[in-house]
């Protein structure tokens, strides 16, 4: 498969634009590659991909004046996990931070809701991935009818904020909606559940917030729309198709590392001719 591939090189239909009225449903969740490339052939791009990643994260990593947060949310079995796993492997292990965020802690709660993400940011010179973020809780409460617009606005504004921060700290952000169809998320809630391999990835509540697939479509609409920016874009990556997840958001990984666009280490001229005996 050519590497400069139009897809792969040129992602820019893919994201956020926030003059837009983003409906998600409008987005594409499947999509073909250009060539139609076998499953090994996008492995094997998907392989050089993790390489150039490891050796710009090597790069950062020497340096430490520059981080990258990449942020990948979606729907229940939308493959966050997996795609870490499969974009990530290989990379330093010291210069990789990933972090999930679950049901907030009774500590937790007694702060802001960007309290337990900050200390999660990854430091300079690393790579943090979150997997679920800090999106969760305002879209959460959004659908259940905790948070009217306004509020939800409030939240949005904040977290536009936090990133802004972030980002003139030296932390790159590129966040990544992993987005799945209604038809694909149901046959992956049902293998898990007919796979007994794969019985500890079910959960029963899974189930309960499929119900709510369009308020979480509406409200996910709505974040991504409102925080989208060009210093912390979003991407609707289509995630019906693994293999092409995959490679799309390993592509969006290198694009934000070679933007970045570190040196090498400078050389220490006190080390000019010294010899080991």
């Amino acid at each position: 498969m050519p590497s400069d591939m139009p897809l792969l090189t040129d992602l820019r239909r893919l994201r956020v634009d926030p003059e837009d009225n983003l409906d998600l449903s409008d987005r594409a969740t499947l999509i073909d590659l250009p060539g139609d490339p076998s499953k090994d052939e996008i492995e094997a791009e998907l392989d050089r991909l993790r390489g150039q990643i490891g050796e710009l994260q090597d790069a950062m990593f020497t340096r430490r004046e520059q981080a990258l947060l990449v942020v990948l949310q979606g729907m229940d079995s939308a493959g966050k996990d997996s795609t870490t796993k499969a974009v990530f492997t290989g990379v330093n292990p010291l210069g990789i931070h990933a972090a999930s965020f679950s049901v907030p802690s009774v500590q937790e709660r007694r702060h802001d809701f960007l309290w337990r993400v900050h200390a999660q940011v990854p430091p300079l010179g690393c790579i943090g991935v979150f997997n679920r973020s800090h999106y969760e809780e305002p879209v959460i409460r959004r659908v259940h009818g905790e948070l009217k617009n306004g509020e939800m606005k409030r939240y949005l504004r904040q977290i536009t904020d936090f990133e802004q921060m972030l980002a003139e700290s030296g932390t790159a952000i590129v966040k990544c909606f992993l987005h799945l169809s209604f038809d694909e998320q149901r046959e992956r809630l049902q293998e898990r559940i007919d796979n007994p391999l794969k019985h500890w990835k079910f959960d029963p509540s899974d189930l309960q917030e499929r119900q709510f697939w369009k308020p979480y479509q509406a409200a996910y609409s709505q974040a991504l729309a409102a925080t989208s920016t060009a210093q912390a874009p979003w991407y609707v990556v289509p995630a019906d198709r693994k293999p092409v997840r995959n490679l799309i958001v390993a592509r969006l990984v290198v694009q934000a590392l070679e933007a970045l666009k570190t040196p090498p280490p400078e050389p220490k001229p006190e080390l000019a001719g010294l010899k080991v005996v």
